[in-house]
C-alpha cells in the first residue's frame, strides 16, 4: 500500500494555556491523516458505513512523543498502510514540523493496528476487496 501525506496546522483549540499542542490531540492528527488517505483513494467512512457495511476501529495504539508541536506550527503527517491479517491494518504514521526549505523535525511517531468490523454486528470482518488490491505489504502478526 502507498504512503499518503497530510498537511495540518496546530490551531488554538489544539493547544493547552501554553501553546504547546495537548498529548491527546496528536491522536486527531492522525485519526485525520488516516481519514484523509481514505479519502483520497476514492472512499469516504461515511460511504463505506452506509453502503458497504463496515467500520474501522483503532485496537492497539503506541506513540512515542519526540518534540512538541506549537500553536501555528505547519505539520505534515504521514500513514503507511501496511496489511496484517485478513480484517487488519497496520499503520506507521509520523507527524513532523515543516520549516523553510525541505527541514521536517519530527514530533511524534506511532504504531497503530486497525480492524475492519461488520457496521451492524461490530464483529471483525475481512478487508474489503479494495483495499487487497492496493498491493499491501504483508507484515507479520506479532
Amino acid at each position: 500500500m502507498s504512503g499518503f501525506t497530510w498537511p495540518a496546522r496546530v490551531y488554538w483549540e489544539d493547544t493547552d494555556g501554553g501553546g504547546i499542542v495537548y498529548y491527546a490531540n496528536y491522536l486527531r492528527f492522525l485519526e485525520r491523516a488516516r481519514t484523509e488517505w481514505l479519502r483520497q483513494g476514492g472512499h469516504s467512512q461515511q460511504r463505506l458505513a452506509r453502503e458497504e457495511g463496515i467500520l474501522f476501529t483503532v485496537v492497539s495504539l503506541g506513540i512515542e512523543y519526540r518534540a512538541p508541536a506549537r500553536l501555528d506550527d505547519e505539520l505534515e503527517i504521514s500513514c503507511e498502510p501496511h496489511l496484517q491479517g485478513q480484517a487488519s491494518l497496520r499503520f506507521v504514521q509520523r507527524i513532523c514540523r515543516r520549516s523553510a526549505g525541505a527541514e521536517r523535525e519530527l514530533l511524534a511517531e506511532a504504531n497503530l493496528r486497525v480492524a475492519c468490523l461488520d457496521a451492524r454486528t461490530l464483529r471483525p470482518r475481512r478487508l474489503p476487496a479494495f483495499l487487497l488490491a492496493m498491493r499491501a505489504t504483508e507484515v507479520s502478526q506479532g
